[in-house]
């Protein structure tokens, strides 16, 4: 099978009811899920890229609970988390932070046109019907789910859903396993203190936004990675450069074997912003991120999706 193929996706059981829907190998829109069935409502958070990945994913929930999902929880607004959403939508709530709908009604469909190769299939935007500003609490038969914005980080405005009974943490893009941490839109600076409050919870499973399922040790990777990140920031503003020199002249060490590891470039750029004292989330050129991420990489970033 290729690299980031749809029958590569698999449903792994991380506690009684409680599901993580992992697409390997976690690279560029190739996300992961997940699914609570207890009480016999389902929710599921996240959905997927393509309208392929979204099918797929229905038929995998399919096979393990009689019943469609519920509700559905966006993690932050990126299609890869939620151009999906249109085929659930029919039988469940869509629910996000309310910034997570606003900025998902602004983007629209903007990611397919960065791959215009991929096979998106056919997408529309489906916005959450339900938002919230203050924590939240699903109740799901036993199990009970947390849903609150830890802080600007992935993007200014992530949900994490934890189940406090279970000790398992969905994190969506604030943690992934074996890819490049990405604060395109967020800042470096408040996913350093975003870790520190996922750490505090104690969580015993994190399913993280891309990559395999692990445990708090991924807290871990992506904080040395984004302090890292900052002392090269340091660096290259005392030496004069730009964040597109700064990543020119690193030495990724350990990082080199993260998936995607161009993402430096705008995380630099970030970096950048934040150390000449930018509020965290301030917006950047997006556009200018992302050609420099090109520039540095050579091509465009591949995506699989």
């Amino acid at each position: 099978m290729s690299r980031g193929s749809v029958r590569d996706a698999r449903l792994v059981e991380v506690d009684d009811g409680v599901h993580a829907y992992v697409q390997p190998d976690g690279g560029w829109c190739l996300n992961n899920a997940g699914l609570i069935t207890a009480g016999g409502r389902p929710a599921l958070i996240d959905t997927a890229a393509t309208q392929a990945r979204a099918l797929a994913l229905k038929e995998a929930v399919k096979a393990v609970t009689p019943r469609p999902p519920r509700y559905v929880i966006n993690t932050h607004p990126h299609g890869d988390h939620t151009f999906g959403n249109r085929f659930f939508a029919d039988e469940a709530v869509v629910i996000a932070h309310e910034g997570t709908r606003a900025e998902m009604d602004l983007a629209q469909l903007h990611l397919t046109g960065l791959w215009p190769d991929v096979c998106w299939g056919d997408l529309t935007v489906e916005l959450p019907t339900l938002t919230f500003r203050e924590p939240v609490t699903l109740h799901l038969g036993d199990v009970r789910a947390e849903l609150f914005h830890p802080g600007v980080a992935h993007t200014t405005n992530d949900t994490v859903v934890w189940l406090p009974e279970q000790r398992v943490l969905f994190a969506g893009d604030l943690v992934m396993n074996g890819a490049t941490p990405f604060c395109l839109t967020g800042s470096v600076a408040g996913t350093l203190d975003v870790v520190g409050k996922l750490r505090a919870l104690g969580p015993r499973v994190i399913v993280p936004g891309h990559g395999p399922v692990g445990g708090p040790e991924l807290l871990d990777t992506v904080e040395r990675y984004l302090r890292w990140v900052q002392e090269l920031a340091a660096q290259g503003l005392a030496a004069g450069l730009s964040p597109l020199q700064t990543a020119r002249e690193a030495d990724l060490g350990p990082y080199a074997e993260l998936l995607d590891s161009e993402r430096l470039v705008p995380n630099l750029h970030r970096a950048f912003a934040e150390a000449r004292g930018a509020e965290r989330g301030h917006p950047l050129d997006v556009g200018l991120l992302f050609s420099d991420m090109v520039e540095f990489h050579g091509r465009l970033p591949e995506c699989h999706a």
